[in-house]
């Protein structure tokens, strides 16, 4: 069931928002070679305790993990896609970083997803990364009243395969409220005027993965949750939390 929110809710839900905002932030700027995964963990959970919030990562196990996210941060590197456990692994030069963190705080969740590079770039790991920036761009403004999740699936999709990357097979956004994932589910690819129509006052969760390589399969690493490319090609990922409002969408994981 979709869970309205109110405009004062939506107001709220700004404070998880900027505490999420913040944390990538920070993971972003302490990103560099030879920085360990799990050091990038501790800054975002540093974040996290000094706004007084807490994570709606941090132990969650939905039905196909074997075990709770050990993590406040999922960081995936190149290859894989998205829920990267931070582990021991070092930045190298050139690798791909997608960064997805969520916080709670007054009740209410924030969610939100970055991919950058570390060091020198790749010209093609660049084109990847503004693939996904442009197909959220491409989600959030179809996130209108009126329209429906179709619309925002159709518009993400249609960017990232005119790029011609892939799109892992049965992942997209969400709605996200009192809980991190709520009604609807928000599909990156499909036909646009279908399902779940938009009304203000509903929040989603909105973000693209795309894979270079092409394909849409993935696999999961031994950990239970780290999603890879089959091919070994990059992956990326972008996510905002949106509002959606009479005045347009409104993104609530901005600094």
């Amino acid at each position: 069931m979709v869970k309205l929110k109110t405009d004062e809710a939506i107001e709220q839900m700004r404070a998880p928002g900027r505490v999420v905002a913040q944390a990538l932030a920070a993971v972003r700027e302490a990103a560099e070679v030879g920085v360990g995964l799990r050091e990038l963990d501790a800054v975002a959970h540093a974040v996290l305790r000094a706004a007084g919030a807490s994570s709606p990562f941090l132990g969650y196990r939905p039905s196909f993990a074997p075990v709770p996210f050990p993590a406040v941060l999922c960081v995936s590197v190149n290859d894989a896609i998205v829920h990267g456990v931070p582990d021991d692994y070092r930045l190298r030069d050139g690798d791909l970083v997608s960064a997805d963190f969520g916080a709670e705080l007054g009740g209410w969740c924030g969610d939100s997803a970055v991919s950058f590079t570390v060091g020198r770039p790749r010209p093609a790991d660049l084109r990847l990364i503004a693939t996904a920036e442009a197909a959220l761009a491409a989600g959030i403004a179809a996130a209108v009243p009126g329209n429906r999740v179709g619309d925002i699936a159709h518009a993400v999709g249609t960017v990232c395969r005119s790029a011609g990357y892939g799109i892992p097979d049965g992942f997209g956004g969400h709605g996200i409220g009192r809980a991190m994932h709520e009604d609807p589910g928000v599909p990156n690819e499909g036909p646009p005027g279908r399902g779940t129509k938009l009304r203000p006052g509903m929040v989603l969760a909105i973000e693209p993965m795309v894979i270079a390589g092409g394909t849409d399969d993935y696999t999961c690493d031994p950990d239970g949750w780290t999603l890879r490319t089959v091919d070994g090609s990059r992956a990326a990922h972008a996510e905002h939390t949106v509002a959606i409002t009479s005045d347009g969408p409104r993104i609530l994981t901005a600094l």
